[in-house]
């Protein structure tokens, strides 16, 4: 009896999980429609896609009012501005998705023995435009207990 409610259990889940790719499959065609457009000074529009790629930069008539330093800040700002607002609808295409997943047992709840794994959260990228502090290098790594130094894959020795 325990057996065949395994086996019912386990073909739902397997149900569910198939269900759940069809769903990513459109949610991938329904991403790659995404676009966002914002608006800076209300001289600078910029257009990204839905891979956060500038596909049009359009300027008002009145452009040259502006310095080129603002043109190029207002550029950058616009071009941040339309890839947040990319992110925010990217996710809320996800969400459901996302809730379902949460729904589905853990993979330790199904094999007695086997360790969770959980996937790091990816680093956000600085925003800061090139050669500024935030850019900087980290200072050099820091000594272990025992008097050696940590290397990293940037270290002159590799």
């Amino acid at each position: 009896m325990t057996n065949e409610h395994a086996k019912a259990q386990m073909a739902d889940i397997l149900e569910t999980v198939q269900s759940q790719m069809r769903a990513i499959a459109q949610v991938q065609q329904d991403r790659a429609q995404i676009t966002a457009s914002a608006t800076v000074r209300k001289r600078v529009t910029v257009t990204v896609n839905a891979d956060y790629k500038v596909i049009e930069t359009k300027f008002t008539p009145d452009i040259d009012d502006l310095t080129y330093t603002e043109i190029a800040k207002a550029v950058t700002e616009a071009a941040q501005n339309a890839a947040t607002e990319v992110a925010r609808k990217t996710q809320e295409l996800m969400a459901p998705i996302q809730s379902e997943r949460a729904r589905l047992p853990k993979i330790t709840e199904l094999v007695d023995g086997m360790d969770d794994f959980a996937i790091p959260e990816p680093v956000e990228a600085s925003l800061a435009p090139p050669n500024s502090p935030e850019r900087e290098p980290n200072a050099p790594a820091e000594a272990e207990p025992d008097g050696s130094r940590s290397r990293t894959a940037t270290d002159s020795s590799w």
